[in-house]
C-alpha cells in the first residue's frame, strides 16, 4: 500500500485523526529554543533572514511528511490534497525528507547548539514519511548527525546524550504510530472485504436453496395441475384430489421458503424420498427405493448434501427424461453412496446449473458427484458420495447458488 493510499484511507474517522494530530503537535515543544534564540540572539538581518526562511523550509518539510498524513479535520483539505500528491511516492518522501536534513544541518551550523533540537524534527518525520527499515536507518543518520555537530559546536556532553535518547526515542515512536496505523488500515479494509464476501455469499445461498426448493415444488405444483386439467370436467373427484394435492405443495413450499430465507433450511432423507414418491407418482414413472427404508445419517450435513442430490436428480426425471422407471439407492458405510438412474431421454446438453450448485455443495462437504448414463446404458444416472462422521456437529456451510436445471 503507497503512503498516499494509506493516508487516504485514514481520514475516515474523526476520532482517529484527533489523536495522530494529537501526537504531532506534541514535538512543536521542541521548537521552543530555536524560536527563542532566533528572536533574542541578536542576529543581523541576513542571519535573520537566513533563519527565518529555514524554519520555514523545516516546519512545511514536517507538515508535508507528518500532518499531511494525519488530516486537518476539513479545514486544509486543499492542502492536505496538494500535500498528497506532491509526496505520491517513495522518493519524494525521501527528498523531503533529505531537504528536511540539510536544512536542519546548515541551520545549526550557521546559528550554534541551540539549534540542536531540529534533529528531533528530522527524526519524527523520517519516522512518518519513510517504510520500515529505511526510517530506522534514517533515525540513526540523524543521531549520528547530531552528535557530530554537537562536538563540532562544543555542546555540553549531558547535551548530547539527551539528544540522542531524544532523536532515537520519537523516530522510534512514530516508526510505530505508523507501522500501528497501516495495520489498521489494512484490518479495515479486510472487514470490509470480509463483510462484502459474506453479504455476496449470503445471496448466493438465498439463491441456491430458493431454487433447489422452489424448482422441485413447482415442477410438481405444474404436473398436478396439468393432470387436474385432464380430469375436467369428467372427473371431478379426482380433479379435487389433485388440486387438495396443490394447496398442501403450496404450502409447504411456502413454509421452504421461509426456512431457506432464514438460513434454517436443511433437508432431510424422510422428507425428500416422500417427496420423490409424490412426484413419481403424479407423472407415472415407477420409483424403486433401495432399501425401502433408509437408516437414519448420523452425520446432519452429509444427509443435507445427499439430500439435495436427491431432490435435484427426481426433479430433473420428473421434468425432463420422459422415463418410465427410476431407481434410487443407498449404500452405507465410512462413505455413503447415493445412486440414481432412470431409462430415460439421458442428458440434453452441457451440465446446467443445477448440477454445478450440486457439485459446489459435495465440494464444500469433501464428497463428489459423478453423471453417467442410466439403466441399461441409456437415460440419466448420478452418483453422489460424501464421507459420513458418526457425532459430527452440523455446521452451516454456504456455497454458491445453483440457479436452474440440472440438464
Amino acid at each position: 500500500m503507497r503512503w498516499s493510499d494509506a493516508t487516504a484511507t485514514r481520514q475516515d474517522s474523526t476520532r482517529g485523526r484527533a489523536i495522530r494530530m494529537s501526537w504531532s503537535l506534541l514535538w512543536l515543544f521542541f521548537l521552543t529554543p530555536v524560536v527563542h534564540d532566533l528572536a533574542t540572539g541578536g542576529y543581523g538581518p541576513v542571519r535573520l533572514t537566513v533563519g527565518s526562511i529555514g524554519l520555514l523550509v523545516v516546519v512545511v518539510c514536517y507538515v508535508a511528511l507528518v500532518f499531511g498524513g494525519v488530516g486537518w479535520f476539513g479545514l486544509f483539505g486543499r492542502v492536505e490534497a496538494v500535500l498528497r500528491r506532491a509526496l505520491d511516492t517513495e522518493r519524494a518522501q525521501s527528498g523531503a525528507c533529505l531537504l528536511l536534513w540539510a536544512t536542519a544541518v546548515g541551520l545549526i551550523l550557521t546559528f550554534d547548539d541551540a539549534w540542536l533540537g531540529l534533529m528531533v524534527y528530522v527524526a519524527v518525520s523520517v519516522g512518518a514519511g519513510l517504510r520500515f527499515p529505511r526510517s530506522m536507518w534514517g533515525i540513526l543518520g540523524c543521531v549520528v548527525s547530531g552528535l557530530g555537530l554537537g562536538v563540532l559546536l562544543g555542546a555540553a556532553g549531558n547535551d548530547l546524550l539527551v539528544l540522542a535518547f531524544v532523536t532515537v526515542l520519537t523516530g522510534g515512536v512514530m516508526i510505530g504510530v505508523r507501522r500501528l496505523l497501516e495495520t489498521l488500515v489494512e484490518l479495515r479494509e479486510a472487514r470490509e472485504i470480509v463483510a462484502r464476501l459474506s453479504a455476496s455469499e449470503e445471496r448466493l445461498r438465498m439463491a441456491r436453496d430458493l431454487h433447489d426448493v422452489l424448482g422441485h415444488s413447482l415442477s410438481l405444483i405444474t404436473l398436478k395441475s396439468e393432470l387436474a386439467g385432464r380430469f375436467l370436467p369428467e372427473h371431478v373427484d379426482r380433479a379435487a384430489e389433485q388440486v387438495a394435492d396443490i394447496e398442501r405443495v403450496g404450502r409447504q413450499a411456502l413454509v421452504d421458503v421461509r426456512e431457506a430465507v432464514s438460513g434454517y433450511r436443511r433437508p432431510t432423507f424422510a422428507v425428500e424420498l416422500a417427496g420423490a414418491r409424490i412426484a413419481a407418482r403424479a407423472v407415472g414413472i415407477e420409483l424403486t427405493v433401495v432399501p425401502e427404508q433408509w437408516p437414519q445419517c448420523p452425520d446432519p450435513e452429509a444427509e443435507a448434501v445427499l439430500a439435495w442430490a436427491l431432490r435435484e436428480a427426481v426433479t430433473n426425471t420428473m421434468r425432463h427424461s420422459g422415463a418410465r422407471r427410476c431407481t434410487v439407492r443407498l449404500d452405507t458405510g465410512a462413505m455413503w453412496r447415493l445412486d440414481i438412474r432412470d431409462d430415460g431421454r439421458g442428458t440434453t446438453g452441457g451440465e446446467g446449473n443445477g448440477l454445478t450448485g450440486l457439485r459446489e455443495r459435495f465440494a464444500l462437504a469433501h464428497g463428489t458427484i459423478e453423471v453417467g448414463g442410466g439403466e441399461h446404458g441409456r437415460g440419466f444416472g448420478l452418483t453422489a458420495s460424501v464421507p459420513v462422521l458418526p457425532g459430527k456437529t452440523a455446521e452451516r456451510r454456504i456455497a454458491p447458488g445453483a440457479p436452474e436445471g440440472t440438464r
